[in-house]
């Protein structure tokens, strides 16, 4: 089985690309982030026409998850335990946003996850940040159980110092705090294993590129986009990698795949 993740940045602005590589890639499950539409928006009659079913959670211009997949989708579950909402400027109460959404595909259970940025370190972004990571913690704990779980997406952390172009440049930001890193180990303690990509031609398989500054060509990344999985899962990864080349050219996200092989019984 191949499962992939892939925050697409806007699943119509890069249609055309998406469709280009599940047809390339060919991955059995496809966990997507950012889909920048509602649900009802979302382009099913054309990943269908390539044999996937969706289940989508997104409620318009921002944020949104999916699960695409050609082995099934049952079980689907939008949102998280008791998950946080946000209190957006000039808004009178939270709301929760469309971050997270699990489905079991052919005996597998995965979770599609959107972390969000954090913004600036003491904002309140940064605050939901550290307590959605707390309600992921707590929803994985609640579903793990007999099937191979995994969860996989756009974490909006670097795992080490390793995992960014130039650490000096991240000096007080998020996506490197000792706390956000700390959210990551607490899905560790609840059973949880990080599945690293093999290095490729480069020795950290960064998977994000700000557009700006040729920070691409330059190989001036991060590695946020992240999976992890219990010893079910992890103990069936035959390879796992970064599709360096999904972020070349034109009309690209800023994020490329992450690419996980299985061999399950």
């Amino acid at each position: 089985m191949r499962i992939a993740s892939w925050n697409v940045n806007s699943v119509q602005a890069r249609l055309p690309k998406l469709l280009d590589w599940l047809g390339t890639a060919e991955p059995d499950v496809l966990c997507l982030q950012e889909l920048k539409c509602s649900a009802d928006a979302f382009p099913r009659d054309e990943v269908g026409e390539l044999g996937y079913e969706v289940a989508a959670h997104g409620t318009g211009r921002w944020n949104g998850v999916a699960v695409l997949s050609k082995v099934g989708v049952d079980d689907v579950r939008r949102g998280l335990l008791d998950e946080p909402g946000y209190l957006a400027d000039g808004a009178m109460f939270e709301a929760k946003e469309p971050r997270a959404i699990g489905a079991t595909c052919g005996g597998v259970r995965v979770w599609s996850v959107y972390v969000p940025n954090g913004r600036e370190v003491g904002h309140p972004h940064y605050t939901y940040k550290l307590r959605w990571l707390a309600a992921l913690r707590a929803t994985v704990a609640e579903e793990l159980a007999d099937l191979p779980f995994a969860v996989l997406g756009d974490f909006n952390i670097a795992p080490t110092d390793a995992d960014v172009w130039d650490i000096a440049q991240f000096a007080g930001c998020t996506h490197v705090t000792a706390e956000e890193r700390q959210a990551l180990t607490a899905l560790t303690e609840v059973g949880l294993t990080e599945v690293r990509p093999r290095a490729l031609k480069h020795d950290v398989p960064f998977t994000y590129w700000d557009y700006r500054a040729l920070r691409f060509p330059n190989n001036q990344g991060m590695r946020i986009d992240l999976v992890f999985g219990d010893e079910r899962f992890t103990s069936a990864v035959t390879d796992a990698h970064v599709d360096r080349n999904a972020r070349k050219g034109k009309g690209t996200s800023d994020h490329a795949p992450v690419v996980v092989d299985l061999d399950l019984p």
